[in-house]
């Protein structure tokens, strides 16, 4: 690879033991994998203090010592932003945010094999007059599609240094390692005199004396989207995408989840042999271990949603997912910009409401945060998978499909469509009833990089196993207590559960949730549920364990559930109000606790008709 640069004067005088870069491009220039080459596992994400834009950092030692802190910045079109994420973009760049210093140097980076269109942002940051350099990434996708480009022309006519990099190759950055390492620049290069009315023509002018495309560049995209952009059997082979996700979850998970919950069973009965009985032994054995390894046992369904979902937006499918959903979208209010934060909010709803910030339109936004808590987040997908496994038999259908695998598909469909109805209903409820366009750039198609998606299901992972050991063990050991304190009176005839603190609080909510065919274990669970959803599975197999059950919690449910009980806990989780950090993250993002009310009325409202109806309905079929 090489790398081609603009003179640089140095400052003898400055500290350059450390260095701050802020990587910042147009979406899908492939950033953040050069992100993830730099800086391999060495990152955190987390958010700017009072905004909810996510800000990922990492670090790493350049080959002379230098530590290097790179930044990866929300990528935007324009520095004139028209999202809270541009915002965000906009401010670091320039010095201007409050919380985060100017960088030492901007690394601007640009598709190769679509400059025309990212080449005008380069021109934004350079009119800014600050360090920087132009990273060329995907240069493997440009020679490949026959795109020849002079570096060294395009160092010239920018005025700044250009290295290509493949982000997606190992060693695909030791160009723009080595300009950072050797000559990082440390004062502004000369601001552009361009007016900025005139940057098209100027890119224009310089794609023409540096870049050669030729048409069939763009052949190979061009078929495929022939064929999944067609209005019929593109959305067919949409449809048959989401379908084999759920299947895979079901059939792919159940070997791994079975052994992880055989492994926690395992682990819990030699903990309750080694220690005497007591209020430890309980704890540890009807609280954390029936408690938690229940709940972690689902690890695997959900790095399995969390594998496909990662894969089709490494892609480039996930842009022309919404493409194609835009018209469905458009009649219930909303464009197909809205689909991406609805499809994060499958992951959970809180990075899906913090995604809103890349749409324009206010009311879209808002329509799309009020909606986001319907699709099925994987804080669900333990309830699901407890159920189904309990009262869905495992046979296939048609020779192929998985049966579960079917409901659990059912399942996601049932929240999209409620999602689409409620954007409907607000649609026809607002004044403003215009609609607007959807204008989205469609990235090239690229094979996902292992290495890309390795870090993507790591974070996913200890996101989900810090919940375990954070949020549901102290929730968990909180309910153990409730459910084991007081202790039962003297000649009690009924498990000690019955007789606790949490016994009655299940026995007082099951006057309002009997007509839903919830018993009163099934209340107590709904309450710390309310925290975090999967909080419920872990509740459960508590309050079992210390009535007395030594059997798993699938086995337990199955044997005193009927199946109408089943299938109204199935949909009241289809609309259940989220969790308390959800609605937090609604506070937050419109600053209104108005909306925060309407969102968590308007669930419960829904959750509790539908089980109504679900539990009478199956109850009068005999179910």
């Amino acid at each position: 690879m090489n790398a081609v640069a603009a003179p640089l004067r140095m400052d003898a005088s400055r500290d350059h033991t450390h260095l701050h870069v802020a990587l910042v491009g147009n979406p899908n220039c492939g950033k953040t994998a050069l992100f993830n080459l730099l800086t391999g596992t060495r990152q955190k994400v987390a958010n700017y203090a009072g905004v909810t834009i996510e800000r990922k950092e990492g670090h790493y030692t350049a080959p002379s010592g230098r530590s290097v802190r790179v930044l990866d910045l929300p990528g935007a079109y324009s520095l004139a932003a028209t999202s809270p994420d541009e915002a965000i973009t906009r401010d670091v760049v320039t010095g201007q945010h409050a919380q985060e210093a100017a960088p030492d140097l901007i690394v601007c980076v640009a598709d190769a094999t679509n400059l025309r269109l990212h080449l005008r942002f380069v021109l934004e940051i350079a009119r800014l007059g600050r360090p920087m350099l132009l990273a060329l990434n995907m240069m493997d996708a440009a020679r490949r599609r026959g795109i020849r480009i002079d570096t060294a022309a395009l160092a010239q006519k920018l005025g700044m240094p250009v290295v290509e990099t493949i982000a997606v190759k190992h060693g695909g950055a030791n160009a723009l390692i080595a300009q950072i390492d050797d000559a990082p620049p440390t004062h502004p290069y000369p601001q552009p005199a361009t007016p900025s009315a005139d940057l098209h023509a100027e890119v224009r002018s310089i794609l023409a004396a540096t870049v050669s495309v030729p048409r069939r560049t763009a052949a190979i995209d061009d078929a495929i989207d022939r064929v999944v952009l067609h209005p019929v059997l593109g959305l067919a082979i949409l449809a048959i995408v989401m379908f084999l996700i759920f299947q895979a979850v079901f059939s792919w998970a159940t070997p791994l989840h079975d052994g992880i919950d055989e492994g926690m069973q395992a682990a819990g009965a030699w903990i309750g042999n080694a220690l005497p009985d007591g209020a430890l032994r309980s704890l540890l054995t009807d609280g954390v271990f029936a408690g938690l390894g229940t709940v972690l046992a689902f690890l695997p369904q959900i790095l399995i949603l969390f594998l496909f979902i990662l894969c089709l937006e490494e892609s480039g499918y996930l842009p022309r997912a919404a493409f194609l959903l835009d018209r469905m979208m458009l009649s219930a209010g909303l464009t197909g910009r809205s689909f991406i934060p609805l499809l994060s909010s499958f992951a959970c709803a809180i990075p899906g409401i913090m995604a809103t910030r890349s749409i324009p339109d206010p009311r879209d936004r808002l329509t799309t945060i009020l909606i986001a808590p319907l699709m099925t987040c994987s804080a669900r997908l333990p309830v699901y998978a407890l159920l189904i496994a309990a009262f869905i038999p495992q046979r296939t259908v048609l020779g192929v499909f998985n049966l579960q695998g079917i409901v659990l598909f059912t399942l996601y469909i049932g929240g999209i469509v409620s999602a689409l109805l409620v954007a409907w209903v607000i649609k026809r409820l607002r004044r403003d009833k215009s609609e607007h366009a959807l204008m989205m750039e469609l990235p090239s198609y690229r094979m996902p990089h292992p290495r890309d998606i390795a870090i993507g299901l790591y974070e996913r992972g200890m996101i989900f196993v810090k919940r375990v050991g954070g949020i549901i063990l102290a929730l968990t050991v909180l309910l153990w207590f409730l459910s084991s304190f007081p202790a039962p009176p003297a000649g009690a005839s009924e498990p000690a559960i019955h007789y606790s603190l949490a016994g009655m609080i299940g026995r007082g909510l099951h006057t309002v949730f009997a007509p839903l065919g919830f018993n009163w274990q099934i209340c107590i669970a709904l309450v710390p549920g309310l925290a975090a959803r999967e909080v419920a599975v872990s509740s459960l197999a508590t309050v079992y364990a210390l009535a007395g059950n030594e059997d798993g919690l699938q086995a337990v449910v199955a044997a005193q559930w009927s199946l109408a009980t089943a299938l109204s806990l199935l949909a009241w989780y289809v609309f259940a109000p989220m969790c308390i950090s959800t609605l937090a993250t609604v506070k937050r993002e419109t600053g209104s606790m108005r909306n925060v009310l309407v969102l968590a009325g308007y669930l419960f409202g829904l959750a509790y008709l539908a089980s109504l109806a679900t539990y009478q309905i199956a109850k009068a079929l005999g179910a």
